[in-house]
């Protein structure tokens, strides 16, 4: 059975509803990236990034899985499919998928602010700031904040060279080091980028761009990689 390996950014949870990481103003849903989502703000301002986390989790436990995120879980039933994500949303779990990486953590789940490898799932949307984990530290969200370590890159490093078709869908390739994944797909594997705006991607030939909005193009593509496999 051929392994689809998909990376995706974004782009496709914006179409649910859910800004996407950063605007053109550099800014996140209006704040700076610095004073919300490093550990130094944390250290700084606890209450303003639990207040930030809490409300992004309201957003995406009100938001719905898009057509794009649907058919991907569809692959499943022709492929061997694995899905690398950026994104910090389950929408694709709930769309089907079975199969998912999180490169960036999951905002449902809670984290020791001690320990990273203890994390907790959260009832409903809120992470209290009196909150803590069975060290006695504070909760914080599940999420990999810049400045820190991505623990499942070398898994998906692993994950992307095993690729028999690659299909990059809704990033921007500017965050690293997620932004180097599509540098270990095999030269043989075949590759898609799903995008309205196609990142620039050096050294990599033999790329289908499909120049569109995920959840027009993804639905399509589906069809065509189980019609192939028939």
């Amino acid at each position: 059975m051929k392994h689809i390996v998909i990376l995706t950014g974004a782009g496709i949870s914006a179409e649910s509803g859910l800004k996407t990481f950063r605007d053109s103003d550099g800014l996140w849903e209006g704040y700076n990236i610095e004073d919300v989502a490093t550990p130094e703000a944390w250290a700084r301002n606890p209450v303003l990034v639990q207040q930030f986390y809490n409300e992004r989790r309201k957003s995406v436990l009100e938001a719905q899985p898009n057509a794009a995120h649907y058919a991907l879980a569809k692959l499943e039933e022709k492929y061997k499919v694995t899905i690398i994500t950026q994104n910090i949303d389950d929408l694709h779990e709930r769309a089907g998928s079975t199969n998912v990486v999180h490169l960036h953590g999951i905002i449902n789940r809670s984290q020791s602010s001690k320990n990273q490898k203890l994390t907790y799932p959260i009832n409903g949307w809120e992470i209290k700031m009196d909150e803590v984990c069975e060290l006695g530290s504070p909760l914080r969200p599940h999420v990999v904040w810049f400045g820190e370590d991505v623990p499942m890159i070398a898994r998906a490093m692993n994950i992307c060279a095993e690729a028999d078709i690659f299909i990059l869908i809704g990033s921007s390739l500017a965050v690293y080091p997620a932004a180097g994944l599509i540098g270990y797909v095999s030269s043989g594997a075949t590759k898609y980028i799903i995008d309205p705006k196609i990142p620039t991607v050096y050294n990599l030939s033999g790329v289908i761009k499909i120049e569109a909005k995920a959840s027009a193009a993804v639905p399509q593509l589906v069809e065509e990689l189980i019609n192939d496999h028939r």
